[in-house]
């Protein structure tokens, strides 16, 4: 690449930086200069994510490096943008833009220095999808996981000050175990640069292979705690619950970072390729996930609370990823990068949803700067001649877009969510891939393909009693909401909407992201090559 061009790749991180640093200085009361600054950030990062994505998929395919300062990738800072990274950056880029523009109506004046620390929070989300060596992928862990820490607490209160300083206190011990496990790989393999040291894995020398792994076991410890394995996401449930409804939407993207992370360094590091110590902690992810799948489908079955519903749908979502790859197979990973781009848009819409579902149970709750306007009152009450009552417009937009959020959730036709596991139910049952003869079904595969199914019909019947509960009570009360509350809910489930008509290409990209990471030589020839 010649030109501006060359520079994209690090422009998702330097923009919120930048971003974030002009921001600190303003005064609360320079609120609007804030705001404008957020929102051009954010469509900023919309912009180039879509075209680095598309330059990933476009043509070759090609992996783009960016190497900070021209130093040799094994000595300093590279960046490396492929299919998996442009996605999660795509991701990044419309959660953070909607749930920005929902903080508008009133979020952000709930406490100081929200868009700064949003900003942060949006740099270290980019900075550990794009970063190629593992000390870098610490750092912006803990730029992500700082900005989290106040996002957490903003808005104060009992109950979330408590989940808050819970949440802080899990996640500086996950961040000691990061510290513990890159320091025993670097002892042992004398670099962090990932295609490096996926070059040299299959040499280890046989005394050293045990410390490696150990610190490789330790170093996916971490990670596990920030994806909320079971029994590691205990911490989940109340810090999602008790976060404002913007910073929740973009947690329910952190949890993928933990995702990520095992994904990419599971299928770089310990794939087909990495001598005896391939596929190694396969069966842990796998057991592990399904068992988070089903501490998940519990937990929707028992919460009564929609914010706790959420959360427990997040635990479902990094369950099933985990377990898919821990199933190691090409079929398999890709459904559930279909599954991740859609539980991601869903249950992001979700928790920005279930605020203005809930402010329909409260009395003084509709003071609002914007109101959208209703299509029908509510007065027309007919229960004399047994129809019912007339729908207000406003619950039916809230009704339409939460029965979208469900879909997608449980899988069901014709969204997204039931393409994905769809996909990774097809992988399961044709391990051999299509064309080939069928083989035998592992006790592994039969135990995830009926977790899929289940934790499918515990969430039907969860979201369907919620829904039931929030949009049927007769004595609720007709929320009033913002045109900027309600438009990014809805342009969330839009793209929900979007990627079922489109779901053949983004079948396609989906699985040639899946085939590259399966078979990395391409990414570690990109990286350790000549420059671009």
């Amino acid at each position: 690449m010649n030109g501006w061009m060359q520079h994209l790749a690090v422009l998702p991180i330097a923009i919120p930086l930048l971003a974030g640093a002009i921001m600190i200085p303003l005064e609360d009361q320079r609120g609007r200069v804030r705001a404008a600054l957020g929102i051009a950030s954010a469509l900023a990062l919309v912009v180039i994510s879509a075209v680095l994505a598309w330059q990933a998929h476009a043509g070759t395919g090609a992996t783009t490096i960016y190497r900070l300062g021209d130093w040799p990738v094994t000595f300093g800072i590279v960046l490396v943008v492929d299919r998996l990274s442009a996605l999660m950056l795509v991701l990044t880029a419309v959660l953070g833009f909607c749930a920005l523009l929902f903080s508008l109506a009133r979020w952000q004046r709930m406490g100081v220095h929200f868009h700064p620390l949003f900003q942060f929070q949006l740099m270290g989300l980019n900075g550990a999808f794009l970063t190629g060596d593992l000390f870098n992928l610490f750092v912006f862990f803990e730029v992500l996981l700082a900005a989290s820490y106040g996002l957490a607490l903003h808005g104060s209160g009992v109950a979330r000050v408590k989940a808050g300083l819970h949440y802080i206190s899990i996640n500086l011990a996950a961040s000691l175990l990061f510290l513990i496990g890159v320091s025993m790989i670097y002892g042992v393999a004398g670099t962090l640069n990932m295609a490096d040291l996926a070059s040299r894995i299959p040499e280890m020398p046989a005394e050293n292979r045990p410390l490696l792994e150990a610190g490789a076991a330790i170093l996916g410890l971490a990670f596990l705690v920030k994806a909320a394995m079971w029994p590691l996401g205990f911490w989940l449930l109340p810090t999602y619950a008790a976060a404002s409804p913007p910073a929740a939407a973009i947690f329910s993207l952190m949890s993928k970072v933990g995702v990520y992370a095992v994904l990419r360094l599971f299928l770089l590091l310990f794939g087909e390729d990495a001598g005896v110590s391939a596929g190694f902690g396969s069966t842990w992810l796998l057991v592990g996930g399904i068992l988070s799948i089903g501490f998940g489908a519990v937990s929707v079955l028992a919460t009564q609370d929609l914010s706790r519903l959420a959360g427990a749908c997040v635990l479902i979502s990094s369950g099933t990823l985990l377990a898919a790859i821990g199933a190691d197979q090409v079929a398999v990973t890709g459904g559930a990068l279909i599954y991740l781009a859609s539980s991601v848009l869903a249950i992001g819409a979700l928790f920005l949803l279930i605020e203005l579902l809930e402010r329909g149970r409260e009395i003084g709750a509709d003071v609002l700067a914007v109101t959208l306007e209703a299509f029908g009152d509510g007065e027309g009450d007919t229960e004399e001649d047994g129809v019912g009552s007339a729908i207000p417009g406003t619950m039916a937009i809230l009704g339409v877009s939460f029965l979208c959020c469900a879909l997608v959730l449980a899988g069901l036709p014709p969204l997204p969510g039931f393409i994905g596991k769809f996909a990774m139910l097809n992988g399961i049952l044709n391990p051999g891939g299509l064309g080939n003869a069928p083989g035998p079904l592992s006790a592994g595969g039969w135990a995830l393909l009926v977790a899929l199914v289940l934790s499918g019909f515990a969430t039907v019947l969860a979201m369907a009693r919620a829904g039931i509960r929030s949009l049927w009570a007769t004595t609720r009360l007709v929320p009033v909401m913002g045109v900027m509350e309600i438009a990014p809910v809805l342009l969330l489930v839009g793209l929900c909407l979007a990627m079922t008509a489109g779901a053949g290409p983004i079948s396609r990209y989906m699985q040639a992201a899946a085939t590259s990471l399966h078979a990395p030589q391409d990414y570690m020839r990109g990286v350790m090559g000549t420059r671009e």
